[in-house]
């Protein structure tokens, strides 16, 4: 008999997770897309490198100092993990630079340059030269380093150039430029961009005059960003939180980045002063430090036609003409966003904010935005005194300060507003509207796997559901009296909820799906798969003959083909246009088929956070989301394939094309086009025409 608990039969979360960021670099190396859309690929793999690295980096070193030995199913140390990430970044790290030099070169075609300050034309130098005078100059900051002034604190992200100096005496110096975050990481002059560095570089002596440069290099430091709060009463919560946002900029440091060939003093200078080890290195040949800072290169509008044609989400029947109300009382409705505009989930709020009959709104706020048409609506319908209920969770990373700044502003306004559960993060999207209709009251609930933010809902992939159905009316508000009271009321009838409902719920109905053998089907979409039970328990309908398809975006621990454990599992990533996002969980012979969920299938999500999974009711609505499920399966030009050793192959592009993402564009598309006043059936059957053609 096999021991599922065989480490074999589990890949490493964070070698995983490498895999999908490689995945990420891939689309920046397809040279089938335009210049500017592969730039983008690569600035999101520099982001997501670095919160990998300040988050999961950061933490294995912890445990490493903290001589813990095993941290996972796959039973790999820390120190393990550390220096198989190492191996793997330094071995990507030719193929990175070979797509970065691909990329500029290609945009040097259209006439789209990025250039060091001593390649520009005597000209392009005056122009540079006038702008650091009025623009940089008074903004940077020269730092000298000796005995009288120490070695300056360097925030999180830090980006400086160091510089051995030397004065008329032939004394050896070394100093410090730091280059603060408000200026841009390009000067750019039409369609030029020079690295800022380059700049400040040529200028060294302006900035420490009398002072011969000998050497210097720009650099980057990565520090640990996990917050670490103790809980305590709310508040005291906002203070504790403010003062964790503070120490991430003193968080210890985990990763140097420079470039290659620094002068061998100048870099044990900094190391020593850094009090970091060549381990920590990264050197960067051509690549500019800081991906993430590419965006300013990719979002200039006068170089649009170097990307991707920009898809504008449709608003169809029953919300292009009804009123949101009046839609969602005649019957339940499922968007999937960006291809169904967000604008319904918005005027969801702002209708309900202006409505004479509404008495009462509530809803969970997870990452939403600095600029948030939901957030303003929320503030004026407190203003005009409607009960407005908001859990605001300061406990989303990255997005603490945002949601700080939303969290003063609605109690300002009026509204009641939550800070979170004490030791668990609330993750659930859920919205309520209740209406005083006559004598009776009236709600209305829309639940999503993606979060209430118009501007990311353009580009990740997500669904939404509003209905007005009483048993899950009755859930909502059940849900937000356990936010908002001492209830441990923690089950819910229709609706279910973690920590205590999902992961048991997901366990039964794989296990009931099992049952039907060879018959069996389950299709599970999310960005993660991680946890071990759910992880085992597919292993074990995989061995009763069960078939398994799996649509993991990121990290997946789970094996397929293995002989005798999953060889009928089968787990495909979607990388694309768009970001996938949606959680959605499919079993084949069950009464109810299809569950949408805030929800991955990792431990942080099912027992250390507060999700919802929702069951989709109606038959055509299930029906349309296994479409789409199926659609991301036929894929050939987006999709891949996991292997049994861990490599992730790219689904060859045989027959006829089928890219999801283009097909559903091109879909909503014919139905906004042929459907100006139709009605939901006539739309509901065209969409699953088009969908069969497609």
């Amino acid at each position: 008999m096999v021991d599922l608990n065989d480490p074999q039969l589990y890949f490493n979360r964070e070698l995983s997770w490498l895999q999908f960021n490689s995945r990420v670099l891939a689309q920046a190396l397809d040279e089938t897309l335009p210049p500017l859309e592969r730039l983008k690929f690569l600035a999101i793999y520099g982001t997501n490198l670095d919160e990998f690295y300040m988050i999961r980096v950061a933490g294995l070193k912890s445990l490493f100092k903290a001589r813990v030995q095993q941290t996972g199913p796959d039973k790999l140390t820390p120190a393990e993990q550390l220096k198989q990430i190492r191996t793997y970044l330094h071995k990507e790290h030719d193929i990175l630079e070979s797509c970065y030099t691909s990329i500029i070169s290609e945009l040097h075609t259209h006439g789209v340059h990025i250039k060091n300050f001593d390649t520009l034309s005597q000209e392009e130098q005056e122009e540079v030269r006038e702008i650091f005078f009025e623009e940089i100059y008074p903004v940077i900051i020269p730092i000298a380093i000796d005995a009288t002034h120490p070695f300056p604190h360097l925030n999180n992200l830090s980006f400086a150039l160091a510089i051995t100096l030397q004065d008329e005496s032939q004394h050896i110096k070394h100093g410090l430029i730091r280059i603060p975050r408000i200026l841009p990481r390009f000067v750019q002059i039409d369609h030029t961009f020079i690295p800022i560095e380059s700049v400040v570089e040529h200028f060294t002596t302006e900035l420490f005059p009398g002072f011969t440069p000998l050497a210097s290099t720009p650099f980057r430091v990565t520090r640990n960003a996990d917050i670490e709060i103790e809980e305590e009463e709310a508040d005291d919560f906002l203070e504790i939180l403010q003062e964790g946002l503070r120490s991430r900029n003193k968080g210890s440091l985990i990763r140097l980045e420079l470039l290659e060939g620094v002068d061998e003093d100048l870099l044990q200078f900094l190391l020593t002063h850094l009090n970091l080890n060549e381990h920590d290195i990264y050197p960067y040949k051509s690549l500019p430090l800081n991906l993430g800072a590419l965006w300013q290169i990719v979002g200039d509008k006068r170089l649009s036609h170097l990307v991707l044609p920009t898809f504008t989400p449709k608003i169809l029947p029953p919300f292009d003409t009804e009123n949101v109300f009046e839609a969602i009382e005649k019957q339940d409705i499922v968007l999937y966003h960006p291809f169904d505009s967000f604008e319904p989930v918005v005027q969801f709020i702002k209708q309900a904010a202006a409505d004479a009959e509404t008495i009462a709104i509530r809803m969970t706020l997870y990452r939403a935005g600095q600029k948030s048409p939901i957030v303003k609506a929320l503030i004026d319908a407190a203003r005009d005194g409607k009960q407005v209920t908001v859990l605001v969770e300061l406990k989303a990373r990255f997005d603490e300060e945002n949601n700080l700044r939303w969290a003063k502003a609605l109690e300002d306004a009026g509204a009641h507003v939550v800070y979170g559960i004490p030791g668990l993060k609330v993750h659930a999207k859920i919205a309520q509207v209740i209406k005083r209709k006559g004598r009776k009251l009236q709600s209305y609930v829309h639940l999503a796997t993606g979060n209430y933010n118009p501007t990311t809902a353009k580009i990740y992939t997500d669904i939404s559901y509003f209905t007005a159905k009483e048993v899950i009316s009755t859930d909502a508000t059940h849900f937000f009296h356990f936010l908002t009271g001492f209830s441990t009321y923690t089950k819910l009838g229709t609706l279910f909820m973690s920590p205590v409902q999902i992961k048991p719920k997901l366990i039964k109905l794989i296990e009931k799906e099992a049952q039907h053998g060879k018959e069996g089907h389950i299709i599970l979409k999310a960005n993660s798969l991680v946890d071990q039970d759910i992880i085992k328990t597919l292993y074990k309908a995989s061995q009763k003959g069960c078939r398994i398809e799996l649509i993991i975006r990121g990290i997946c621990c789970l094996k397929p083909g293995v002989k005798g454990v999953s060889e009928n599992i089968t787990v495909s990533s979607v990388i694309g246009k768009y970001l996938e996002h949606p959680r959605i969980y499919w079993f084949k012979h069950q009464k109810v088929k299809t569950y949408i969920s805030s929800a991955d299938l990792m431990p942080r999500n099912l027992v250390r956070r507060v999700e919802l999974m929702t069951p989709i009711l109606e038959p055509n609505l299930s029906q349309k989301i296994e479409q789409i499920l199926m659609l991301q399966l036929a894929d050939n030009q987006l999709r891949w394939t996991l292997q049994p050793s861990g490599e992730y192959i790219k689904v060859p592009a045989l027959g006829k094309k089928v890219n999801n993402h283009e097909i559903l564009e091109q879909y909503v598309n014919k139905i906004h086009d042929k459907t100006k006043k139709a009605t939901p059936d006539y739309v509901s059957r065209l969409a699953n025409r088009i969908l069969k053609e497609g």
